[in-house]
């Protein structure tokens, strides 16, 4: 540290920056995943088994995404998770190009994001292993769970998506 003086005589303290930034629990843009922390911990426990799932009305049959714990059309209160398809179809896309927050340099950009139609639901997500330049609407898609590394010492998932070859087989 070196002081310097600036133009008026006053005295100026150097203060220098870290090579290395923690990331910040504030910039985790993905919820902690226990029963301890969110009321849909269910819905994380079947990501990391390897189904997508969602929430269903037991009352009034309604499918809800994300989950709930309370149904929007009737207010009722029981619901159970019910398994999602692991394909379906782009609804939508776009792609991000804009810089992200510090720390998140696995989103290096451009990537894709969409919407994509499972039936029962569409969801937004990521789209994996895919250019803007290569989608359609339409395009068929499937599944992606992926790990989350962070600054917390939980184990988490979140899902993507990746497009599917037209010849049935997952993208290379």
């Amino acid at each position: 540290m070196t002081d310097q003086t600036d133009s008026n005589g006053g005295e100026r303290e150097t203060v220098s920056v870290p090579k290395e930034i923690e990331f910040p629990r504030l910039l985790d843009f993905y919820e902690l995943q226990t029963d301890d922390h969110t009321k849909i911990h269910e819905f994380y426990d079947n990501l990391r088994d390897g189904r997508l799932t969602t929430t269903q009305c037991t009352d009034c049959d309604a499918t809800h995404y994300p989950p709930r714990i309370v149904c929007p059309e009737c207010t009722g209160d029981d619901l159970e998770y019910v398994d999602l398809p692991h394909e379906g179809e782009l609804f939508a896309f776009s792609e991000v190009r804009g810089g992200l927050p510090m720390g998140l340099a696995e989103h290096d950009v451009p990537f894709v994001v969409g919407v994509v139609d499972l039936g029962p639901v569409k969801l937004s997500a990521r789209i994996d292993d895919a250019s803007y330049g290569d989608l359609e609407i339409g395009d068929p898609v499937t599944l992606k769970i992926v790990e989350i590394d962070g600054p917390t010492d939980e184990e988490r998932v979140f899902y993507r998506f990746e497009p599917v070859n037209r010849n049935g087989g997952d993208s290379e």
